[in-house]
């Protein structure tokens, strides 16, 4: 690793029956398990500082997922949605001994919160809690309309990996680390990972940029093989790679509201996130409604996605139905207040633990 590990972190390559995950592990291993799942464009490493921040009595897993970080590359079945995350997540948990009386509490940031919600759907029993961090729509991103995610088009139109900017994948395949342009994986995080003017300090920034040029490119993994389409902006979901897993018709997780047995869910957000929000600015709904994509159809046929919206009422279905969640907003943040705002994330992170645990949880 160009950049060593926080003292206090370890890195471990675990072999799975389904592929071969990087994972950073600290604290107790004997202690209650903390897992940790990232998102798109990103890895383990972002949640490095929050892995020490646990007290005692915890053990803090965090994996790469397939063709991010230093885990195995192996294509991503989009028709599937995130389930070959949760199934590779699942393969790691059995790995490791976390199933049945000792269930994780699963803590997923922008994509990861899709992930750990498909994990919860498909094993509810072996989930101890979820904490949702500036989590994906339960009905993916982009190509739908309202809090039911019912897509703009039959097909998904304005969604999967055709609406990935090209140029940014394109620097990101060719390992960009400039900042000469907007589109450049660096000026990306700092523009919309965080809420600007905030930066992180120059070593981390350098350690982030090299996580983000770690993910491999092409169409099995990310963006994913991209489709035409005769609707409005031209292009479909594909079958293959990460962000046709995202799309509209292949991503459905509104299934968790109804899931048995329970578990509390913490859904923690920032305040200026403009990555997932019921105004993103990286939604072609939204873009559209700008005036910066032509020939969008208008706000009855495809308006901004409301993103929040739609997870908030799969969340309010979950508690209708007898689960327990809390929604609470870190002002003064964009998309990743555990990095932006750590103190305050983990004051309320741990503070949940806390409840979950039955006793008086420290932090350090």
């Amino acid at each position: 690793m160009s950049i060593p590990l926080l003292s206090g972190v370890e890195s471990r390559m675990i072999t799975t029956p389904r592929l071969r995950v990087h994972t950073l592990v600290a604290g107790d291993a004997d202690g209650t398990p903390v897992a940790f799942i990232h998102g798109n464009v990103s890895s383990a490493r972002f949640f490095e500082e929050t892995l020490l921040a646990l007290p005692s009595g915890y053990w803090a897993i965090a994996p790469d997922l397939r063709g991010f970080g230093r885990s195995e590359a192996r294509t991503v079945d989009a028709t599937r949605g995130l389930r070959d995350f949760a199934d590779d997540l699942r393969a790691l948990f059995v790995e490791l001994g976390l199933t049945g009386t000792r269930r994780p509490h699963l803590v997923g940031w922008s994509m990861g919160g899709g992930v750990v919600m498909q994990y919860a759907i498909d094993h509810p029993a072996d989930v101890a809690s979820l904490t949702l961090i500036d989590p994906m729509s339960p009905f993916g991103f982009g190509g739908t309309k309202d809090i039911a995610g019912t897509p703009c088009f039959p097909d998904g139109a304005g969604s999967g990996a055709g609406a990935a900017n090209r140029e940014y994948v394109q620097r990101l395949a060719d390992g960009d680390r400039s900042d000469e342009s907007p589109n450049s994986p660096r000026q990306v995080m700092n523009a919309f990972y965080f809420k600007p003017p905030f930066r992180v300090p120059a070593e981390r920034e350098e350690l982030y940029v090299d996580e983000m040029l770690r993910m491999v490119i092409g169409e099995g993994n990310y963006p994913g093989d991209a489709q035409t389409s005769p609707n409005w902006p031209g292009t479909r979901p594909g079958s293959q790679g990460v962000n046709n897993a995202l799309a509209a018709g292949h991503c459905d997780l509104s299934p968790f509201a109804g899931i048995q047995p329970r578990c509390d869910v913490l859904w923690v957000r920032g305040s200026d996130d403009q990555i997932v929000s019921d105004t993103s600015l990286l939604d072609f709904g939204m873009l559209g409604q700008l005036g910066y994509v032509p020939g969008w159809p208008g706000s009855d046929i495809f308006p901004p996605q409301p993103m929040v919206a739609q997870l908030r009422s799969v969340l309010d279905r979950y508690r209708a139905h007898g689960g327990r969640y809390d929604e609470v907003v870190i002002a003064e943040s964009g998309h990743s207040p555990h990095i932006e705002h750590p103190e305050e994330f983990r004051r309320v992170f741990l503070a949940f633990l806390d409840r979950q645990q039955g006793s008086e949880v420290k932090d350090k």
